[in-house]
């Protein structure tokens, strides 16, 4: 049985993750993700919670910045362009002082199994790889972009007494 009530800190990956892993890219080279409000929520409800945040990633577009940014998710806590994921999962752990064992990190393609792997709650998306399914200590039911945090979130502050909407706390802090 997955232990979620030790979860101090979930950190993620972006692309296939709070997403469904499609962009739509315009001929300046940007893209367009699609994010699913309830997972948005979610992040917001562990940040209220006192659940830190963290954004590993290899995509570097600004809108990453903007969109967690407006979910709670401190500046410095998000990692765009990685292309080696564990070390900024340890430079998060290491500025905080988390050991690994009190974070879980989501993740759903190769570039995420070692950090998978690392996480005191390795988690992948329904619809991730096989690689990381088999890494993971937890496959949400919920594919990448329509609810695997939302999940996550949910069955961690559940299991630690948390799940608890307090209409203050949210319009103090969004």
């Amino acid at each position: 049985m997955t232990d979620f009530s030790k979860i101090k800190a979930i950190t993620f990956d972006v692309d296939g993750v709070m997403t469904d892993g499609g962009l739509l890219c315009f001929d300046d080279g940007n893209f367009l993700r699609i994010f699913d409000a309830k997972d948005s929520f979610g992040l917001r409800m562990a940040q209220m919670n006192g659940i830190k945040l963290a954004v590993i990633t290899g995509g570097t577009s600004p809108s990453i910045t903007q969109r967690f940014r407006k979910c709670g998710v401190e500046l410095e806590n998000i990692y765009l362009h990685s292309r080696d994921k564990i070390l900024d999962f340890n430079d998060f752990c290491n500025k905080y002082g988390f050991a690994p064992e009190e974070v879980a990190y989501v993740g759903d393609d190769i570039p995420d199994v070692e950090v998978i792997r690392a996480a005191g709650l390795g988690v992948t998306p329904a619809d991730g790889v096989a690689e990381a399914k088999e890494a993971a200590d937890f496959v949400s039911p919920f594919p990448g972009g329509k609810g695997c945090i939302r999940d996550l979130v949910e069955r961690v502050l559940k299991a630690q007494g948390k799940w608890e909407f307090k209409v203050d706390a949210y319009l103090k802090q969004y």
